[in-house]
């Protein structure tokens, strides 16, 4: 723990602030232009404490106390919360609310791009009620458009900006119930391909764009990375085919995507894992690209369209540690996230560009007392509880990390908190939770002053 810096100890440190801050806001000016670029940043669970977590992590990582860090989403001049409940849960999953703010309807846990008259896993009550996102509004309006997220390109919610299906869990055709194909319905990475005609692609996912067998091209001897498509389509192939005459290339290697020109660069899809791609924290940084380098990649091929463009960009692998109850790679994601958004404001300007950063739901962590400032936000409290042993600062209200032998908790007194695969759970030991996404507490949005396109 660090002692308080000594001018904290003055009042007129605090008041002066204050002061600072107030005039801030008595001289920001309302941007009233339409934006040209929208840019769109989801930090998926990234809820309230997660963000607060971060914040001190970050300035940890600068050998400052973190608490008084300030993330470069904090600067954002409007904040709000959002209501994350879906049609029939209390509790959303990322692909009814990527279906929320993408598509503007509400609609089932489980299903993407569809409204609420749908229901999940059945293909007949998909037709009819497709939903269409701001995606593919700014593509008919003749911007360029892109996605980039941490996880497979798949997932849900990147899907929800170009996918309409029953079940967010048709990643391949090989995932789809006979019935579902007979009906007709198709798999998500098929309609990648053919529903709107995305300009960025990066993620992860190359296992559900190829037959089954296939070999994957960076882990050949390891059967679960093979392709996996049962109708023999090698959609990677077919993506290829479909943008004959224009500059596209396909890349699954961070040798081959640095290579990439922006500036001459019609297409790009980069898929660098066969599933989603490594936390940043076992990211190897010769081999894998960082949300950052993706971001900056991505906007500097979008932006030359002078029309403009959209761009969703998700930190998918906050809510995936989250899961895992591995607080320390969620809160490592969160920071990437962060410093991707810097690297967006950084290429983008404000008079033309609305920049959004929000969560799409939480996660059941939370934030304990009373931990000295400057205690490691992945240490323990220097308290102990009744039972006399000591309890980490973060914990996780369910999930794989609930442990308890003959009546007692373990003792963690040696035990480095923040290398561990999972903090303990406060609660219980296995809740409907390890099954489906998140908490019912609410996001966090943050918005910059620009109004968006037509009006929406």
């Amino acid at each position: 723990s660090l002692l308080p810096l000594v001018e904290e100890e003055n009042s007129e440190f605090w008041r002066s602030q204050a002061r600072k801050t107030l005039q801030a806001a008595l001289d920001r000016k309302l941007n009233t232009n339409v934006a040209k670029n929208i840019l769109f940043f989801l930090g998926d669970g990234m809820g309230l404490t997660t963000l607060t977590a971060a914040r001190i992590l970050k300035g940890q990582l600068e050998n400052q106390p973190g608490e008084e860090t300030v993330m470069t989403m904090d600067t954002f001049p409007n904040v709000g919360l959002a209501k994350t409940y879906s049609v029939d849960f209390q509790v959303a999953d990322s692909a009814a609310t990527a279906t929320a703010y993408l598509c503007g309807v509400k609609t089932n846990l489980n299903i993407v791009g569809v409204n609420a008259a749908g229901r999940n896993g059945v293909c007949r009550t998909q037709k009819g009620n497709e939903v269409t996102s701001i995606l593919k509004w700014a593509k008919d309006a003749g911007k360029s458009v892109g996605i980039v997220t941490t996880t497979r390109v798949q997932h849900a919610t990147p899907a929800g900006s170009y996918a309409h299906s029953a079940s967010r869990t048709w990643y391949s055709d090989a995932d789809m119930p006979d019935s579902a194909k007979t009906d007709g319905c198709t798999d998500i990475s098929f309609q990648l391909i053919n529903n709107t005609d995305i300009d960025v692609i990066i993620g992860g996912g190359r296992k559900y764009m190829t037959p089954t067998g296939t070999k994957d091209p960076e882990y050949p001897t390891d059967y679960f990375s093979n392709g996996e498509r049962k109708d023999g389509r090698d959609l990677i192939k077919e993506w290829q085919n479909l943008k004959t005459g224009k500059v596209a290339h396909y890349v699954w290697n961070k040798a081959d995507f640095d290579a990439v020109d922006p500036e001459t660069t019609d297409y790009l899809m980069a898929l660098f894992e066969p599933g989603d791609l490594r936390y940043e924290e076992e990211r190897d940084p010769s081999t894998d690209p960082s949300i950052i380098e993706t971001t900056e990649k991505a906007i500097r091929i979008l932006q030359k369209n002078p029309k403009g463009f959209f761009l969703l960009v998700e930190g998918g692998r906050i809510d995936q540690a989250h899961h895992a109850g591995r607080a320390s790679m969620a809160l490592h994601e969160a920071v990437a996230f962060d410093r991707a958004i810097a690297k967006g404001l950084e290429l983008t300007e404000e008079h033309e560009t609305l920049t959004v950063v929000m969560a799409d739901h939480s996660q059941p962590l939370t934030f304990n007392g009373f931990p000295f400032r400057g205690n490691s936000i992945l240490g323990k409290s220097p308290l102990w509880a009744s039972d006399m042993l000591p309890y980490t600062t973060l914990m996780y209200g369910n999930g794989p990390g609930h442990k308890i032998v003959n009546g007692a908790r373990p003792d963690i007194r040696n035990v480095d908190t923040s290398k561990t695969q999972s903090l303990l759970r406060c609660f219980t030991e296995f809740t409907m939770l390890d099954l489906l996404p998140c908490t019912s507490q609410v996001l966090i949005s943050f918005i910059k002053p620009v109004l968006s396109v037509n009006g929406v």
